[in-house]
């Protein structure tokens, strides 16, 4: 990859895009202290540059609890057999194919992955846990940990030059 050079501009873009992607360009150049065409390139280039994965929108649990029940979340463990790349491969391919794994983390030491999941309820859970656990010959050890209580999300990285 070249060498990217960021200026001043560009990380104060990045981070105030990381708080709040859905301002305008408008309000992002004025906070930014630059033209609206300026900041409409430089963003873009962010984002040709590859240091912008996507802009999405992060929804409140709690709020949408209201609506489709609280759901339960859960921090799983799991260890495999045998760690050879194509195993490992096959079993990170099985598990960001499923809708409700939010997060698929390869790790080490201690297990081979970390997924952050988010099911409708218990029955929804073991249904996952069967199609991504139980019916995988590879699959060691899961364990799992249902979250009681979300103290923090946050999705921003700490931009210090």
């Amino acid at each position: 990859m070249e060498q990217t050079q960021l200026d001043d501009t560009d990380w104060l873009l990045l981070q105030a895009l990381q708080e709040d992607a859905s301002q305008s360009n408008q309000a992002l150049a004025e906070r930014a202290h630059i033209s609206a065409p300026t900041c409409l390139r430089r963003v873009r280039r962010l984002q040709a540059l590859g240091l912008i994965e996507r802009q999405v929108a992060i929804l409140r649990p709690e709020r949408l609890a209201q609506l489709i029940g609280h759901g339960l979340s859960a921090i799983v463990e799991v260890s495999l057999d045998r760690q050879g790349a194509e195993w490992l491969d096959a079993f990170e391919a099985r598990a960001v194919a499923e809708a409700q794994v939010q997060q698929c983390w390869r790790v080490s030491p201690g297990p081979d992955f970390i997924l952050v999941t988010h099911t409708r309820d218990m029955p929804a859970y073991q249904a996952l846990a069967q199609r991504l656990f139980t019916q995988d010959g590879n699959v060691r050890n899961v364990k799992a940990f249902f979250s009681v209580k979300r103290a923090k999300c946050q999705w921003a990285l700490a931009l210090e030059k």
